[in-house]
């Protein structure tokens, strides 16, 4: 299939209205051919401006004659060339190419505005390059799906209108055109995964199989149909199993319901139910997990993670309370609930603190506590006068909530009332005097109820 401007016309058709095209030119053959189809085709999109973004990552001795090359073909073609400079070196234990792409992806990203559309030049041999990565990684049908053509990015769009398009098509565009481009010498180098894909491995399948290109983008694409349909199967089931969140609520609301017990917040997002997820199939169960995950931002588990966690974690005992942990999230249960956040900070529990009650007391790795003055249930005004002391749980605290007749320790407290027992700690006492007066987010003391002029104190969990 040869490659023309013509040919990329469909694909800008179903562009939304955009500011600016912005190219990622690396001065090589792809770019220079989709930056110069593009420029032919500027009365096509009247009104959208067209521009390059080079990256020099500073990895070659050349890489500045590189860049000034990348400028003097912009100034050519009458398009404006954004030059970045970034240090690309990979730190110890990460790749040499993940490193390059983070740095040129966070330069994308800091320069796309609202709208605009960032086109790259991967092509079907990209595509099939990454397929096969990504199966030798032991993916999924989401990481088989290799690249989108069009995907959400930062502000704007990241368009690849080449997917279907062959490197010797564009390679044949260049030479008729008469373009100059550059031949960076680390792309020959087959160190490194990819280049070792595309010199020694698929020139062999493509003589064996000379449609092999073609076939893996399209298994691909098969891929990306199977990944939005187990997404579409993720939230039916997580919105089956999912425990609404129930964040700390101020004090006031709790003595406006005439309560002393708040169901367990779960911190941002909600919680699984467990006898839920035990109701799906195990491959539903990784699904959801995955999904879940993902949703919450963070990092997600491997195949071997999600295993451990059904095997350890939702088929442990029901009083027992396990957790497991990867790289940047860790996954707790309490009761029927499952739950999942970053890792917990260190925290010192002997801290104190005197507040008076003007302005938002924050402490780190527990939270923010803000008062609100209102007329309705709260602590007594007058009694907060000289301000509060703020501490944490060193055991045996007891309190009779606002409403009962008796005082009950914390611990039957938090337990009565579901709290996750790693929560407990970090959730601030506050004390008038040597009297506990309230504990943030769930209960106050009778004895210093009020009902009109109240201090209603607001506690958000970190």
């Amino acid at each position: 299939m040869s490659f023309s401007p013509a040919g990329l016309l469909p694909f800008i058709a179903r562009l939304a209205r955009a500011p600016r095209y912005l190219v990622a030119y690396s001065g090589g053959v792809d770019s220079h051919a989709l930056l110069h189809a593009l420029v032919q085709l500027r009365a096509q999109f009247p009104g959208v401006e067209l521009g390059a973004i080079h990256v020099n990552h500073g990895l070659q001795l050349s890489s500045t004659e590189w860049a000034q090359h990348c400028v003097q073909v912009c100034a050519e073609l009458g398009v404006a060339c954004e030059v970045r400079a970034v240090d690309a070196r990979a730190l110890v234990g990460t790749s040499p190419e993940d490193a390059a792409r983070v740095a040129r992806y966070t330069v994308f990203t800091g320069l796309l505005q609202p709208g605009d559309v960032l086109f790259t030049a991967h092509h079907q041999d990209d595509q099939a390059e990454t397929l096969l990565l990504q199966l030798l990684r032991g993916a999924g049908p989401r990481g088989l799906a290799g690249m989108a053509e069009l995907s959400r990015f930062a502000h704007g769009w990241l368009a690849r209108p080449l997917l279907e398009c062959s490197r010797a098509a564009l390679r044949e565009y260049a030479l008729a055109q008469q373009l100059h481009w550059i031949d960076d010498p680390s792309n020959s180098d087959t160190r490194f995964d990819r280049n070792y894909l595309r010199h020694e491995i698929l020139p062999r399948l493509q003589r064996r199989w000379p449609a092999a290109s073609v076939t893996l983008a399209r298994s691909a694409q098969l891929c990306a149909e199977a990944a939005e349909v187990l997404e579409v199967s993720a939230r039916a089931d997580l919105h089956a199993v999912a425990i609404p969140p129930t964040p700390a609520l101020a004090i006031a609301e709790l003595a406006k319901r005439n309560t002393g017990l708040l169901p367990p917040p779960a911190g941002k997002g909600s919680g699984l139910s467990v006898s839920k997820l035990l109701c799906l199939s195990p491959a539903r169960q990784r699904n959801v997990l995955r999904f879940w995950i993902e949703q919450l931002g963070l990092p997600l588990p491997q195949q071997r993670h999600l295993e451990r966690l059904q095997r350890d974690v939702l088929h442990a005992a029901a009083d027992a309370e396990p957790r497991m942990h990867w790289p940047g999230a860790d996954v707790r249960r309490y009761r029927d609930a499952l739950y999942a956040l970053p890792p917990v900070p260190g925290f010192d529990a002997s801290q104190q603190w005197t507040w008076n009650l003007d302005a938002p007391l924050h402490i780190a790795g527990a939270g923010t506590l803000a008062p609100r003055r209102e007329q309705g249930a709260g602590l007594r005004a007058e009694a907060c006068a000289a301000g509060v002391r703020v501490a944490f749980r060193s055991g045996g605290e007891r309190i009779r909530p606002a409403g009962r007749a008796h005082h009950a320790t914390l611990k039957n407290l938090f337990q009565q009332a579901g709290v996750p027992p790693w929560q407990r700690a970090r959730v601030p006492l506050l004390y008038i005097g040597t009297e506990l007066a309230a504990v943030a987010g769930y209960w106050y003391a009778d004895e210093f109820a009020a009902r009109d002029g109240a201090v209603a104190i607001e506690f958000q969990p970190e």
